[in-house]
Order: structure tokens, then C-alpha cells, then sequence
């Protein structure tokens, strides 16, 4: 019983603040077989940030609801059953609406430095929800995907947060539509830079 009121006095003392995010991600499809090459594309994103700070011990809970434009370049043209089909470099751009959920730990200890710089690690999982894409015929979409990420970083200034991460997909983004167990997890690099009020 007195953890529980323990946590929940820390819950009540909790600092809650909200930011804005851009994003940029270097991204890449991968394949259950490798039928042709795949490139990696840039992609970028912008949107809202929450973060709630547990106070004394370093720890935070933080979402974002961000629109993040992800892809890659399929080189279809390498297979004759895609070739045949006028299909060659196709250029592949997926928007979704994307939701980051992180269990963040940020150095506060270090005696006033942290009041310029703080170094802050995080991990959790994000969900994708397919909103539109640049109509390639030869795949088919899923309405949405799942994946896991870690990334490090600083706070600068107290507002400014600067960080790196990178996202395994664990379900399917996409399918092509002549194999359909022919099907591509969604992998990327991100940087992001938020200012939290």
C-alpha cells in the first residue's frame, strides 16, 4: 500500500509540458525475400509533443502525434513480372499519422549542468496509421503498422530536446499485389528536434 501511495504523491507532483516536433528520417522497405533492389529515401514530419516528468529521479512518459512521410525506391524493373508491367525505379512515398510513446530517462543530477544540457535516453514502441501514398499499382497497403524504437539525445536549455533514434517495424507495411506473401517491414534513422513550452 505505501508504494502505491508513494507513486501515486511522485504522479501528483508530476511536471507536465507540451511541445512541437519536425522530424527528418532516412527510410527503407525490407523485403521477407530479397526479388530486387530497395533504396533508401529522406523523409520528414512535424507535429505535437507531450511529456510528463516524474520529479527527483531522472524519469518521463512523453507521446507525439506526428504526420511523417516515409518510403523507399523499389527497383521493380529488375523483375520481369514487374518490368512486363511498364513498372521500373518507382519512387515509393507513404504518409502516415504516426504515435511515438517513450519511457524517457534524463540525467538531472549533475550539479546545475543540467540546466544547459542534459543527456536523455528513451525507448517504446510507435504506431503508424497508413493516411494516403503515391499510388503505386503494384502494392498494396496495409491501414497501419507497428514498430519499435530507441534513441538518445540532450535538452538544451531546458526546452530544446535533440535526439537520434532508429525504429524496427514489426508488422508489415505493405504487400505487393502479383505475391501476396511477398510483404516489407518499415525501417528507419530519425532525428528529431522539439521545443517544449
Amino acid at each position: 500500500m505505501s508504494c502505491a501511495v508513494v507513486f501515486g504523491v511522485m504522479i501528483s507532483q508530476a511536471e507536465v509540458r507540451w511541445g512541437v516536433t519536425a522530424v527528418g528520417n532516412i527510410s527503407t522497405l525490407n523485403f521477407n525475400q530479397k526479388l530486387f533492389t530497395v533504396d533508401q529515401e529522406f523523409g520528414y514530419g512535424a507535429g505535437l509533443t507531450g511529456e510528463i516528468i516524474i520529479p527527483g529521479i531522472g524519469f518521463a512518459v512523453d507521446a507525439s502525434i506526428l504526420y511523417s512521410q516515409v518510403g523507399a525506391t523499389l527497383h521493380l524493373g529488375e523483375c520481369n513480372m514487374w518490368a512486363s508491367d511498364g513498372y521500373g525505379n518507382e519512387r515509393l512515398q507513404i504518409h502516415n499519422i504516426e504515435i511515438p510513446l517513450n519511457l524517457k530517462f534524463k540525467y538531472t543530477n549533475l550539479n546545475g549542468v543540467e540546466n544547459t544540457i542534459a543527456p536523455l535516453v528513451y525507448a517504446g514502441p510507435t504506431f503508424a496509421i497508413h493516411v494516403s501514398d503515391n499510388g503505386i499499382g503494384a502494392v498494396d497497403y496495409s491501414g497501419g503498422s507497428f514498430g519499435l524504437h530507441v534513441g538518445a539525445g540532450c535538452e538544451l536549455i531546458r526546452r530544446i530536446q535533440v535526439s537520434a533514434s532508429y525504429t524496427w517495424g514489426i508488422t508489415s507495411t505493405l504487400k505487393t499485389v502479383k505475391l501476396d506473401d511477398f510483404s516489407a517491414k518499415n525501417n528507419y534513422w530519425r532525428v528529431s528536434v522539439s521545443y517544449m513550452f
